[in-house]
C-alpha cells in the first residue's frame, strides 16, 4: 500500500506537521528525506531497510559516499542532499554556541564538539578558542593522527591561541573507537598544555573527549 493510502495520522509528513519531528521513528524521518520508495515498496519500508542494511541511523549518515550510494533507493543525488543536511545542523550549532557563554552552556559545547569530531574515523585534536566574556571566537583542528593518536604541540597550540587573541580554550579530541575514558597520554598532554598556556595568562576551561554517548569531561571529572 503506498504511504497515499494511509490514513492520515500515520503518514510521516502529516505526523511530523501534528505533532513535530520528535516523535517520527527514525525510519519515518528516512522516509521523509528519501521522498519516495521503490516499485511495490513504500518510503518508509525502504527506509526501515535502509537502517537494517547499515545497522541504524547513524552508521547510514556517516557512511562514506561508495557505501551509501550502494544503497536501495540511494545515489550520488541524495549523498550531495544528506551532507548538505549535515553541514547545515553543524553551522546550526555553531550559531548557537557563539551566542552564548560556552562555560555556562555545557551542553550547547557537548553538542557542537559531538557533531564536529564524532564521525572522524582518526583522531582529531582542536580548541575553542574564547574571548574574556568566555565567548567563542574561533573553532580550529590543529593536528590529525591516526586510528587511536594524535600527535599534540603545546607550541603549535599557544602560537594559535595567541594568533586568535584567546583568553581561554577549551581542549577536544575525539575517540573513533567510541570509548571516551581518558588515556594517560591524555592526562599528560593535557597538564603541558594548561602549564604553556598559563605562561601567555590563556586559561583551560576543560578537555573534552567526543566518544558515544556524553563523552568525557575533565572539569567534570576534577583532571584540569
Amino acid at each position: 500500500m503506498a504511504i497515499t493510502d494511509w490514513p492520515a495520522e500515520e503518514r510521516p509528513r502529516e505526523k511530523l506537521l501534528a505533532k513535530g519531528a520528535a516523535a517520527l521513528s527514525d525510519a519515518e524521518l528516512l522516509a521523509i528525506f528519501l521522498r519516495t520508495g521503490l516499485p511495490g515498496v513504500s518510503a518508509v519500508d525502504l527506509a526501515r531497510q535502509l537502517l537494517s542494511d547499515f545497522g541504524g541511523l547513524r552508521p547510514l549518515l556517516e557512511a562514506e559516499r561508495k557505501a551509501f550510494c550502494a544503497g536501495k533507493g540511494l545515489g550520488d543525488a541524495k549523498f550531495v542532499q544528506l551532507q548538505a543536511v549535515l553541514e547545515m545542523g553543524r553551522r546550526h550549532l555553531a550559531e548557537d554556541l557563539r551566542r552564548t557563554d560556552a562555560l555556562t552552556s555545557p551542553q550547547a559545547v557537548r553538542d557542537y564538539l559531538s557533531a564536529q569530531l564524532r564521525h572522524r574515523t582518526r583522531e582529531v585534536f582542536c580548541c575553542l578558542f574564547l574571548d574574556s566574556q568566555h565567548r567563542v571566537i574561533a573553532f580550529d583542528e590543529l593536528f590529525e593522527g591516526t586510528l587511536n593518536a594524535a600527535s599534540v604541540y603545546p607550541r603549535e597550540v599557544v602560537q594559535a591561541a595567541l594568533a586568535r587573541g584567546a583568553a581561554a580554550v577549551i581542549l577536544a579530541h575525539n575517540h573513533p573507537s567510541g570509548v571516551s575514558e581518558p588515556s594517560q597520554a591524555d592526562i599528560h598532554i593535557t597538564g603541558r598544555l594548561k602549564e604553556a598556556l598559563a605562561l601567555v595568562d590563556v586559561r583551560v576551561l576543560d578537555h573534552l573527549i567526543v566518544g558515544e554517548g556524553a563523552g568525557c569531561s575533565f572539569a567534570e571529572r576534577g583532571l584540569l
